[in-house]
C-alpha cells in the first residue's frame, strides 16, 4: 500500500492513503484526495497505483509538479521520494500490509437506537425537551448522513434556498391563489350573465321551434372574451352558430354541460368548469313556463367558451410577482447565508490560529471574545490537552514560557554572512527572507530589496527550489537544528542546498541559515 505523507507546508502532518488504480489530487471536490492549498490546481496530478509500482502524471496543472527537485509531466515514483507542490511536499511511503483477522462481539441494536448518532444523552421527559431531543437525534440524522458526503456550507446555502421557496409558496402562493380565484369568480359571473341574456331572449323562440327569432348576434362580436358558442335543443342539436346550423354537439364541453342538466336541480344554475389556461366553460339551461304542469322546462342549453384578457394578463402578473420575489428572497438569503458563514467560521479561526500562539508561546490559553456557548466546551478541552502538554515539556510543571523574539538571533546569523563567501540566505522563525548577500541573489533570482519580508514560496519564481528549502527548514527545525541537505540543479549546475536552524532557550527555531555549495 503506498500513502503520501505530508513533511513540509500547510498540509504538513497530513496522509492520503492511495488507493489501487487512479487517484486524482487537487482543490476540485471531485478528486479523490482534496488539497486545500493555495497554488494546487482543480486536477493538479494523477498517481496510479498498481500493486507494488506507483506512477504521477501531472495534468496541466499552473505551477506544476515536482518530482525531488525535478519538474515532470509523468514519471515512476517509489518508496521515500518527495513530491513538492505549491505550498505543500509530499514524501511517498510504502506500506507492506497485514492482514489480521479480528473476531469482535457486535452489541445489538435496538430499532429505537438505529439511525442517531452515539450520544449519551437521555431522552428528557418534559415536553419541549423531548421535541428537542427527538429533532437532534433522529430527524437531523438524515443531514448528518448527508453532512458526511457534502461540505456543511453546500449544505446550509441548499437548506437557505429551500426555506426561500417554502416560504414564497407558503405566503406570496395563498395571497395570489386567492387574488386569481376571485377574478376567474368574476369572469365566471359575468359570463353567465352573457348565458342568461341568451336563455332570456331566446326561450318562446327555442320553445315554438322558431329558429330564425333567436338571436344571439351580441354573442359574435360584443361579447369580449367569447372564444365559441353552442346554442343546441334537447336533442343535442345545434341551432347556432349558422355555420354549425343542424349538426349535433361534438365539442366535450357542450356534451358535459347537456349531461349535467339531466338533473332536473341543476335547471335553474349555471354550469361552471375551468377548460385549462386561462379559458372557461360557461354553459345554462334554456327554460320556458310550462302551463300544465307550472314549472320550468328546459328547451335548450347554451355552452360558452370564454377566455377574457383579465385572466392571461393575471397569469402573466402572479408568474412575475412569484420571480421578483424569488429573486430578491434569494439575494437577501444569500446575504444572511454569508453573515452566518462568517459568524460560524471567526471563532474557529480564531482557535486555530490561537492554538499556534499558545504552542509557540505567545499565549497562555485560548479567549474569544464572541459569544458561542457550544464551543465553550471545546476551548476547555482544548486549553486543557495544551496546559498537559506544557507540563510534559517544559520543567517548571506547567509554568508558561514566553517565547523569545528571533530578531537577535537573525542579528547573529547577519554577522556570520558579513564574514562568509558564497551564496547565502537568511530566513526568519517563520521562514520569511530577511537577508540574501549578492551572491545569492545571483544564485536564486531574488533580490533582497525586493523579497525582504516576504515569503521564499510567493517570491521565488522555482516552487521546487521554495519547497526543497522549505522541507529542509522543517527537518532541521524538527532535528535539533542539525544541518540538513539535497543536492538542487539552479542556473544549469547541481548545487548542494545546507541547512542549519539556530534554535532559541524555548526549542524553537529562531532563524535559518541557507548555503550553497557547487557539486563538482
Amino acid at each position: 500500500m503506498f500513502k503520501l505523507v505530508a513533511v513540509g507546508g500547510k498540509l504538513r502532518g497530513k496522509e492520503f492513503i492511495l488507493e489501487e488504480g487512479e487517484n486524482t489530487l487537487g482543490r476540485g471536490h471531485d478528486c479523490t484526495h482534496n488539497l486545500s492549498v493555495n497554488g494546487v490546481s482543480k486536477m493538479h496530478m494523477q498517481i496510479t497505483v498498481n500493486q507494488n509500482s506507483c506512477f504521477v502524471e501531472d495534468l496541466g496543472s499552473s505551477n506544476g509538479t515536482f518530482v525531488n527537485g525535478k519538474l515532470i509531466k509523468k514519471a515512476t515514483i517509489n518508496n521515500g521520494d518527495k513530491i513538492a507542490l505549491p505550498n505543500v511536499i509530499f514524501q511517498v511511503v510504502y506500506v507492506k500490509e497485514k492482514k489480521v483477522i479480528i473476531k469482535k462481539k457486535v452489541a445489538k441494536v435496538s430499532e429505537e437506537d438505529e439511525g442517531t448518532y452515539n450520544t449519551s444523552e437521555v431522552m428528557p421527559k418534559d415536553f419541549i425537551g423531548r421535541m428537542k431531543f427527538i429533532f437532534k437525534h433522529k430527524i437531523m440524522s438524515v443531514l448528518y448522513s448527508f453532512n458526511e458526503q457534502y461540505e456543511w456550507n453546500v449544505m446550509i446555502g441548499i437548506l437557505l434556498f429551500i426555506f426561500v421557496c417554502t416560504s414564497i409558496g407558503f405566503t406570496i402562493g395563498p395571497v395570489l391563489i386567492t387574488s386569481n380565484n376571485i377574478l376567474v369568480k368574476e369572469v365566471a359571473n359575468r359570463g353567465s350573465q352573457y348565458a342568461k341574456e341568451v336563455s332570456r331572449f331566446n326561450a318562446v323562440a327555442l320553445k315554438r321551434g322558431n329558429l330564425d327569432q333567436i338571436n344571439t348576434s351580441f354573442l359574435d362580436g360584443d361579447a369580449e372574451g367569447v372564444t365559441s358558442y353552442e346554442l343546441f335543443d334537447l336533442e343535442g342539436r345545434i341551432v347556432r352558430p349558422l355555420d354549425k346550423l343542424n349538426s349535433y354537439i361534438n365539442d366535450s364541453f357542450s356534451i358535459e354541460a347537456k349531461d349535467y342538466f339531466k338533473n332536473y336541480e341543476n335547471i335553474r344554475r349555471s354550469f361552471k368548469k375551468r377548460l385549462g389556461g386561462n379559458e372557461l366553460g360557461i354553459a345554462r339551461a334554456i327554460t320556458s313556463h310550462n302551463v300544465q304542469t307550472g314549472q320550468q322546462e328546459p328547451v335548450g342549453y347554451i355552452a360558452i367558451r370564454f377566455e377574457p384578457s383579465s385572466l392571461a394578463s393575471s397569469a402573466s402578473n402572479n408568474s412575475t410577482a412569484y420571480l421578483e420575489s424569488l429573486i430578491i428572497t434569494c439575494l437577501i438569503g444569500i446575504f444572511f447565508f454569508g453573515m452566518l458563514y462568517y459568524l460560524t467560521t471567526k471563532p474557529i479561526e480564531e482557535f486555530r490560529i490561537q492554538i499556534e500562539e499558545v504552542l509557540r508561546g505567545k499565549r497562555k490559553d485560548l479567549e474569544s471574545k464572541s459569544l458561542f456557548t457550544e464551543l465553550n466546551p471545546l476551548r476547555n478541552t482544548i486549553n486543557s490537552v495544551l496546559s498537559r502538554i506544557r507540563e510534559l515539556q517544559n520543567d517548571d510543571s506547567g509554568e508558561f514560557a514566553e517565547i523569545e523574539d528571533d530578531s537577535s538571533y537573525v542579528r547573529t546569523l547577519y554577522e556570520f554572512m558579513a564574514g562568509a563567501q558564497g551564496p547565502i540566505v537568511i530566513l526568519n522563525s517563520e521562514k520569511i527572507i530577511e537577508h540574501i548577500n549578492p551572491e545569492g541573489e545571483d544564485l536564486t533570482g531574488l533580490r533582497e530589496s525586493i523579497a525582504q519580508g516576504s515569503s521564499l514560496l510567493d517570491t521565488a519564481r522555482d516552487q521546487g527550489f521554495a519547497a526543497t528549502v522549505i522541507d529542509l527548514c522543517d527537518q532541521s527545525a524538527n532535528n535539533e537544528g542539525s544541518n540538513q541537505s539535497e543536492l538542487y540543479e539552479l542556473t544549469g549546475k547541481n548545487y548542494m542546498i545546507n541547512i542549519t536552524a539556530l534554535m532559541g532557550k524555548d526549542n524553537f527555531a529562531k532563524a535559518f541559515y541557507i548555503t550553497f555549495v557547487l557539486d563538482e
